[in-house]
């Protein structure tokens, strides 16, 4: 069984690329390869110049990874002495490290709790903290696997926001896997989307927004039962009397339009979410199928 075939693709400096697809779609496979730890079987990987087949530890020393369900800092040490330690690692002298530290603390507000042990902070801390320890030694590409996952929706904003300023700021390539809709849609201008080992979608994140994510989910609580039909751009995916859920395509109509059919007065509580994820590349297939 291949794991991918064929997947062929560039990425320019300073670009903010979402790379997506259900799981077993062959993402984790495919940053392996180009981060060295896996080989490919057949055809070639260049990054930033080099072969990570041959020349795996030159780099390491050009890249940074974040994995939101990993950790890689050690949690007895505060955050500064884990920057420190990460600069030993990188060979880069002291008074350099401090300079980054600086620079870095004050870009990612990590300020009150610099000199706190890791294992005290919060999800979102240790998130930021992730991000800073791999950007220590100036990489050119960070990939970011789930950096936002198990994160409240404040939260997830706030490390949205700093991602964006630190590409700003350094121009650092930002190679992103997510299954949040919001990650890709909030920080990435273009997406690529692989399933089955194969690339199906490569384009740009306005082309995706006007294509596929133009409808909403709303499921709501109701005090009173109210019985609805499909309208146009309005469908009813589910009704059990006191709980509804709905799809709308928000390029007919507003998800107040179907607010206004439930009589907000009669909703105990509701939730808005964007489409999964895994449903918008089924309905990618579904278009290529027709074709």
């Amino acid at each position: 069984m291949k794991a991918v075939r064929n997947i062929d693709f560039s990425v320019e400096k300073g670009e903010m690329v979402a790379f997506i697809g259900p799981n077993g779609a062959g993402k984790s496979t495919t940053i392996k390869m180009m981060t060295g730890i896996l080989y490919p079987t057949k055809g070639s990987i260049n990054v930033l110049g080099f072969d990570p087949t041959k020349n795996r530890r030159k780099l390491a020393y050009e890249i940074g990874t974040v994995f939101g369900q990993k950790e890689q800092l050690w949690t007895h040490l505060t955050p500064y002495d884990n920057f420190k330690f990460f600069g030993a690692i990188y060979d880069i002298p002291d008074y350099a490290v401090e300079k980054k530290i600086e620079e870095l603390k004050e870009l990612f507000e990590l300020g009150d709790f610099i000199n706190i042990p890791v294992r005290n902070l919060s999800l979102g801390q240790r998130i930021r903290c992730e991000i800073v320890a791999s950007l220590i030694h100036e990489p050119k590409i960070l990939f970011l696997d789930e950096p936002t996952i198990g994160l409240d929706p404040v939260v997830k904003e706030n490390i949205r926001s700093l991602i964006k300023r630190m590409n700003k700021e350094y121009k650092t390539t930002v190679f992103l896997t997510s299954h949040d809709v919001g990650d890709i849609e909030k920080l990435c201008s273009r997406v690529i989307i692989i399933n089955n080992g194969q690339v199906v979608l490569d384009d740009s994140m306005e082309n995706l927004k006007y294509h596929y994510l133009n409808k909403k989910i709303v499921e709501a609580k109701m005090r009173e039962k109210v019985n609805l039909e499909d309208e146009d751009g309005i469908t009813i995916l589910k009704d059990k009397g006191y709980n509804l859920k709905i799809e709308v395509d928000t390029e007919k109509r507003t998800v107040a339009d179907a607010l206004k059919l439930l009589n907000p007065d009669n909703i105990i509580d509701i939730n808005i979410s964007n489409v999964p994820l895994e449903d918008i590349i089924s309905s990618i297939y579904r278009k290529g199928d027709k074709s």
